[in-house]
């Protein structure tokens, strides 16, 4: 099978986060099998979600890992042209959920393997594929713990083929994401003085994030920060509910409160400035009344990836893509968790993040091509 029947194959299987993605793990499993790879899975408490890497090669330490995610964001509410769970090629490009982000480059990997079976790999080809990456990356750290405590050869560097468009970018922003749930007290908005509006407290704690933007905007770039766009950690509030009634001030409100950070950032300090904030609103809101208050629990705490001194993973990207420039991206992968478990890691795959997400998602034959030659440019390296 060629990259783009597999990618036809996995584009077919609608891995959105919250839906199980075993029937492709499943797929995955078969195809090394039917190729006489063994493969390992880490299944979440759930059991219905799976992570699966495999090495193809010797067992020996010094190989390379490309890896990336199963799970694909929601179509729903978006106006697609074509069914984007069957892959579509027109006009040069590949359409469908998942072809850019990130399933186009799964699909490399997998097409690769019996070139790197066929070829005397002195150093072994690893291929990792996480899950739920797209609501808080939280497939990969079980998998790269169990990478890492079982008999599996340590390699000395990752590729994450997130969409770079091929550049090779050696560090992104961290996150950090608060589920908060504001409870008010419940009077006739005429007397709305003795009540606490649950939207309206919630409102301040949403204004303090467009204050931390502007604050960031306003000072001068660190040495780490000019290279991201934007040079700073940046607050967001991207969903939000509540109230009852336009004459009854809310007893609820919840959102999602969401930092990314520069990698070079404290993560610890930004929780405790958000704690600090917290506490201080919900300290008014009971003064009012002892029933009302904040409730809060942290979704996810994600690490950065920084720029390496001298990093393996960069030296080989580099000489295979011929880029030299810098290149760093606000948007968050597995990249940093590999890092914190001792890998050398960069982000390079096909593909633009502009495309990701979007409707009548996409992935260029062109940069198709240019993914599957990196990936033949990774298999030669492993064989000298």
């Amino acid at each position: 099978m060629n990259a783009q029947q597999i990618l036809a194959d996995l584009i077919a299987f609608p891995t959105v986060s919250d839906q199980s993605n075993l029937d492709l793990i499943e797929y995955v499993g078969t195809y090394l099998s039917k190729h006489g790879v063994n493969s390992t899975r880490v299944y979440d408490e759930t059991g219905l979600k799976a992570a699966l890497y495999a090495n193809i090669g010797p067992d020996v330490a010094g190989g390379i890992v490309l890896s990336g995610h199963s799970d694909v964001v929601p179509v729903v509410g978006q106006d697609w042209q074509t069914n984007p769970y069957t892959l579509v090629e027109k006009d040069g490009n590949l359409y469908g959920r998942g072809t850019c982000d990130m399933k186009g480059f799964l699909a490399l990997a997998l097409a690769a393997v019996p070139r790197a079976l066929s070829t005397n790999l002195k150093r072994p080809l690893q291929i990792a594929i996480s899950y739920d990456e797209e609501i808080g990356l939280y497939g990969a750290p079980p998998m790269i713990d169990h990478m890492r405590a079982g008999p599996l050869p340590k390699a000395e560097a990752v590729i994450v083929g997130e969409p770079t468009g091929m550049q090779v970018v050696t560090g992104h922003k961290g996150g950090i994401g608060f589920d908060i749930q504001m409870r008010g007290h419940e009077v006739h908005s005429s007397i709305m003085n003795e009540g606490v509006s649950a939207i309206m407290m919630a409102a301040k704690l949403i204004d303090w994030a467009n204050e931390l933007n502007a604050q960031g905007a306003a000072q001068t770039p660190t040495t780490v920060g000019t290279n991201f766009y934007p040079p700073y950690s940046t607050a967001h509030v991207g969903r939000i509910s509540g109230g009852t009634a336009s004459n009854i001030t809310a007893k609820d409100c919840r959102f999602d409160f969401d930092i990314r950070l520069l990698p070079d950032e404290n993560r610890t300090d930004w929780i405790a400035r958000i704690e600090a904030k917290i506490a201080n609103l919900a300290a008014q809101m009971q003064s009012v009344h002892p029933d009302a208050g904040i409730d809060f629990v942290q979704d996810y705490d994600l690490n950065g990836l920084s720029p390496e001194t001298n990093g393996i993973a960069e030296q080989i990207a580099r000489k295979i893509t011929g880029d030299n420039a810098t290149h760093m991206v606000s948007f968050a992968t597995e990249g940093g968790q590999f890092q914190e478990r001792g890998y050398s890691c960069v982000v390079c795959g096909p593909g633009h993040i502009a495309q990701a997400h979007q409707p009548n998602e996409y992935i260029s034959l062109t940069q198709f091509q240019r993914g599957a030659d990196f990936i033949d440019g990774t298999i030669d390296h492993l064989s000298h």
